[in-house]
């Protein structure tokens, strides 16, 4: 069974215990057209990105992931403020070391060391408990389930306009279809009507007259590419019913219906109140088309 249709938007949140404190992990897509993961986290993270990265992947199939990993400092005692006295007892080594090799006279600035990476919080102390990776990615695991969730819904929400815009191009083809049926006789009457201006009362054989018809509905009909338009939004309608990943998928099917589209339009161009007819219904249906497009845009 396919999975269910989802958007490429979506937000989720989770926490777990960890020591006396608490690790968060958050999660933040948005429209992408393949893949793309970003991991925001600490260096005491980076033993665990690519198990991050592999949780991810095993769950979303497009789109831009900002996942965010906050984990607690773990320096001594609790304390993230703590001076690291061995940092600093070699600092002070360093420098005392440098002045007398150089002949100076000159004392350690404490600002100044301070001021050093890694002064406050002791080097020893700061690595996470061992039982970290495997809370980190249970909360992972439950953040991108709610993500999911969320995705899910408003996929639906989405799937639900794109077949309210696509039914209306159904309907604009088959009102197209039925138009198209009174062309012949249409144009005949136009043709006779034009050609007893020019010839002034000079009487025209009907089978050339319906021979003349038959040449310019012929170069005016649309029923190829209503047909296509029909099978193609036939098409639409399975793939947004079966779910899945489809993004891929819609964007085909919408350059054909919108290339069928235009070819109406400009096959249907001058000929009279028949083809504004046909345009105006045309028009319509690429206005459909554009929106199921825009909508498209935001599925996995």
């Amino acid at each position: 069974m396919s999975n269910p249709l989802r958007s490429m938007t979506g937000f989720a949140r989770a926490r777990r215990p960890l020591g006396e404190k608490e690790l968060i992990v958050s999660i933040k897509t948005v429209n992408h057209r393949g893949l793309d993961v970003h991991v925001h986290a600490p260096a005491s993270a980076d033993l665990f990105e690519n198990a991050i990265r592999s949780a991810v992947k095993a769950k979303l199939t497009r789109g831009h992931a900002d996942v965010r990993i906050n984990l607690p400092d773990f320096a001594r005692n609790g304390d993230s403020t703590s001076v690291n006295h061995e940092l600093l007892e070699e600092y002070v080594a360093a420098f005392r070391e440098a002045a007398a090799r150089h002949c100076l006279e000159s004392q350690p600035d404490l600002n100044a060391a301070l001021r050093l990476p890694g002064m406050f919080g002791d080097s020893g102390s700061g690595e996470p408990p061992p039982e970290t990776e495997a809370r980190l990615l249970d909360a992972l695991a439950d953040a991108l389930t709610e993500l999911n969730a969320f995705r899910t819904r408003e996929g639906g929400e989405i799937a639900r306009e794109m077949q309210i815009h696509n039914a209306q191009v159904a309907a604009a083809a088959d009102a197209i279809e039925k138009i198209r049926g009174t062309a012949v006789s249409t144009f005949q009457a136009r043709l006779s009507e034009r050609l007893a201006e020019l010839l002034k009362g000079v009487q025209i054989e009907p089978q050339r007259l319906a021979q003349e018809a038959a040449i310019l509905v012929d170069r005016s009909d649309v029923g190829e590419e209503l047909a296509r338009l029909r099978i193609h939004s036939g098409q639409l309608g399975q793939l947004l019913d079966s779910g899945g990943e489809v993004g891929k998928k819609l964007d085909f099917l919408l350059q054909e219906m919108n290339r069928e589209a235009n070819t109406i339009l400009s096959k249907t161009s001058g000929i009279g109140e028949i083809g504004l007819k046909i345009t105006d219904l045309a028009l319509g249906a690429k206005a459909a088309i554009e929106k199921i497009r825009e909508q498209s845009l935001n599925l996995e």
